[in-house]
Formats: C-alpha cells, sequence, structure tokens
C-alpha cells in the first residue's frame, strides 16, 4: 500500500472525505497535500491534528519498513502559511533585537517551529539564535545581537 493510499484509508476511517495530491519538498520528501470541506477539523488547533496524523502514517509505514522515506501530510498548504506567519512575527521581533541590542527570549516552540526560525536566521549577519540542548525542559529560542567579527590584526611589516 502506497503512502497515499494509506493515508486515505485512515483518513476515510476517521470520517474524512478528502483528495489527496503527491508532491515532493526541496528535501526531496513526499509530501500528501490533502484537500477537504472539512479543512479546519482535520488541522486542529495549531496544526496538533495533522501532526498527529502525520505521526501516525510516518510510524505505520516504518513498522513495514524501517528504513521509510519520512512523508509530510499538509492540509490545503496549511504548513507552508504557518511557516510564513511564524518567520514573519520572529522576524518582526529580531528587529527589536537589531535597534536594542537586548536579547529576546520566544515563546516554546515545538520542534518542527524551533527549526524553522534557526533557518531564518542562519545566515543573518546581525541576529543569532540559541536555544538549549534537546535535554533542556523548556523549549525555547532565544535571539541576540551578533557580535562583530574581530578583524585580524594587520601584519606588521618589517623595515
Amino acid at each position: 500500500m502506497t503512502p497515499k493510499e494509506l493515508l486515505d484509508t485512515i483518513l476515510g476511517y476517521l470520517g474524512f472525505v478528502v483528495e489527496i495530491a503527491e508532491s515532493q519538498n526541496e528535501a526531496g520528501n513526499l509530501v500528501l497535500q490533502i484537500y477537504t470541506e472539512e479543512s479546519r477539523r482535520l488541522i486542529g488547533r495549531d496544526g496538533s491534528t495533522l501532526e498527529a496524523i502525520q505521526f501516525l502514517l510516518n510510524r505505520l509505514l516504518q513498522s513495514k519498513d524501517k528504513n521509510a522515506d519520512k512523508v509530510i501530510v499538509d492540509c490545503e498548504h496549511y504548513r507552508s502559511m504557518r511557516e510564513d506567519r511564524i518567520v514573519q512575527r520572529v522576524r518582526d521581533l529580531a528587529e527589536r533585537v537589531r535597534i536594542t541590542g537586548r536579547s529576546l527570549q520566544l515563546e516554546p516552540m515545538n520542534s518542527y517551529e524551533r527549526r524553522i526560525v534557526h533557518n531564518a536566521f542562519k545566515d543573518d549577519p546581525e541576529i543569532a539564535t540559541w536555544s538549549p540542548d534537546d535535554s533542556a525542559r523548556i523549549k525555547q529560542i532565544t535571539l541576540l545581537k551578533r557580535q562583530p567579527k574581530k578583524q585580524a590584526p594587520a601584519e606588521q611589516q618589517s623595515a
């Protein structure tokens, strides 16, 4: 059974009437885009139902094949729109860090959201992100103003 067929079966048992489109993301993962008239119910609060369905689908796929690639489950482009909202909100907060020079701690986020934030600032010359390691109880990111890179002292020329 393909991931698309398995997802369709799961959602059918849950009472959803859906249409599923397959594509691939930049990382090469299979993306199953769900279209339904009950998208709000399928997505759940802050995407929690969608996350649970994705988790269940991937666990079922991995139970058949330990090396199965991760499948991304989305509903009417909810994930990409949410990513855009997260990045925009955090960029607005980063502007305050740029202006004041003071660090700012963000609200707790799941690992997926933290990865989005870290990636948004990985090439930013002024703003750095920091979060505690995975063993930490609180999963927060701190936005920091980067310290300017020190210039190497000019080599002294002997006369």
